[in-house]
């Protein structure tokens, strides 16, 4: 059974889903009033490797992420550019699911709109404020946190260490400076919606409750997102299902930082670099790659030089999938390596490992060549065989054909007739114009293979 890093416990704890065979996951998606940047990255290639791995190892996975489609973010930034707050935001959908595509990330089952939940949303907050929980003030309804047993779970204090650390709230009207809105109040000039408590729009930390408690149901196995939303948001979600008397999330995931030397990646700091710059500028599978050589726990830097070493490593994959990829296919009789699946596996299973998980794959990979070399084609077989099933579990697409120009073919078919002739000053020649390039050409059982230069 896998095991994770639960922020709640603080423990690698076992994952034993609710429901034996299915495993139901709740990841907060983006605000969308932006272009995303390699943080927002990083967190959708972390979810995607763990769905991905979970459906490896027979669960059938359902996975939900929201989209954020109405927020102060969205209605400050839309003012700015002097369009409507809905535009937008679904402009700036559109552009993350291109990103999304373009980094080989699975779409969610579900992506619910928090637009589209705010009838459950004001049924949720009734509720609170009917038992009690949540209180009204002049600009809106708040739920009061000192009421919510264990306040504090996911940033690991307590209410009085966090009230300690609070800043000073302007809003005299709150009976805590933690205590944060259901729903605000808003001029009916604004974006915002009818309810029993006035015109209005629903706070941050509400919708998610309302769209996983409402198509996942209650006790759904975890709830992911990015270190920085522990607290207050997942906090504050967590304290609403308290509340109400609701079972929520069973375990807690959170993925590290982008980091920019010591500081983290952030749109408040002006430190980022946009997702769409990195994918115009490098392989998107690098960056892929990147993210699972790194712990998902662990601080993550991504620098010229670091991008540069994933695409060798890209290099070697391919080429790796290019040389096998006929033989693989001839010699279906072949099992996969079992060693290679079975240190994969513990890997991933202890904390999603991948970087140790990857390791087994660069070994099997390096096993592979060798054996062919020898001439131990069943061995060679085994190894690449599990190698590439674990390089699709993990999201890394294999290019095992490389597009050739017509005039290197041109030149590679001039050299093997020089070499048949015997002329090899002509056929190193060829060779070196085909080097000159950006291709190398060497001799095969079917007569040339080529690979980048």
């Amino acid at each position: 059974m896998p095991r994770l890093f639960d922020t709640q416990s603080s423990e690698i704890v076992e994952i034993a889903p609710r429901v034996e065979g299915q495993f139901s996951m709740y990841v907060c998606g983006p605000t969308v009033y932006d272009e995303p940047h390699l943080g927002h990255g990083r967190f959708t290639l972390v979810y995607d490797i763990l769905r991905r791995y979970l459906r490896y190892r027979g669960f059938e996975v359902r996975f939900v992420s929201n989209i954020t489609d109405v927020d102060d973010k969205i209605i400050a930034r839309a003012g700015e550019l002097q369009i409507k707050p809905e535009d937008l935001a679904k402009n700036y959908e559109e552009v993350w699911w291109d990103l999304m595509e373009r980094l080989a990330v699975q779409r969610p089952d579900e992506t619910p709109h928090a637009t589209d939940w705010i009838d459950q949303m004001l049924e949720m907050v009734a509720g609170m404020v009917a038992s009690g929980a949540a209180y009204e003030t002049s600009d809106g309804i708040y739920l009061e946190v000192a009421k919510v047993d264990g306040y504090g779970l996911l940033a690991r204090q307590n209410l009085a260490e966090l009230r300690s650390g609070a800043r000073v709230e302007v809003d005299e009207q709150k009976k805590s400076p933690l205590d944060f809105a259901l729903w605000k109040r808003t001029s009916e000039e604004e974006w915002g919606w009818n309810s029993p408590f006035g015109f209005g729009r629903p706070g941050w930390h509400t919708e998610c409750v309302a769209m996983a408690l409402g198509i996942l149901g209650e006790g759904f196995d975890l709830h992911g997102g990015g270190m920085d939303l522990a607290f207050p948001h997942h906090e504050n979600e967590r304290a609403q299902a308290v509340a109400m008397h609701r079972s929520f999330a069973r375990h807690w995931m959170h993925n590290g930082f982008v980091m920019v030397g010591d500081e983290k990646m952030s749109k408040s700091l002006g430190n980022f670099t946009t997702l769409k710059e990195l994918l115009d500028s490098t392989d998107p599978r690098a960056y892929r790659l990147l993210v699972a050589r790194s712990h998902y726990r662990s601080p993550l830097e991504v620098t010229a030089e670091i991008l540069q070493d994933a695409s060798r490593s890209l290099e070697r994959i391919d080429a790796f999938a290019r040389r096998f990829a006929d033989v693989v296919t001839q010699r279906s009789d072949v099992v996969l390596n079992k060693v290679v699946i079975d240190g994969f596996n513990d890997a991933m299973d202890e904390d999603l490992n991948s970087p140790v998980g990857l390791s087994r794959v660069f070994e099997a990979i390096t096993r592979a060549n060798f054996a062919q070399d020898r001439g131990h084609v069943e061995e060679a077989v085994s190894n690449a065989k599990a190698a590439l099933l674990l390089l699709s579990t993990l999201g890394i697409v294999v290019q095992d054909r490389l597009e050739v120009p017509e005039e290197v073919m041109v030149l590679a078919k001039q050299r093997k007739a020089a070499r048949a002739d015997r002329d090899f000053a002509a056929a190193d020649r060829y060779r070196d114009e085909i080097l000159r390039l950006g291709y190398v050409v060497e001799d095969s059982e079917s007569g040339f293979r080529f690979k980048r230069a």
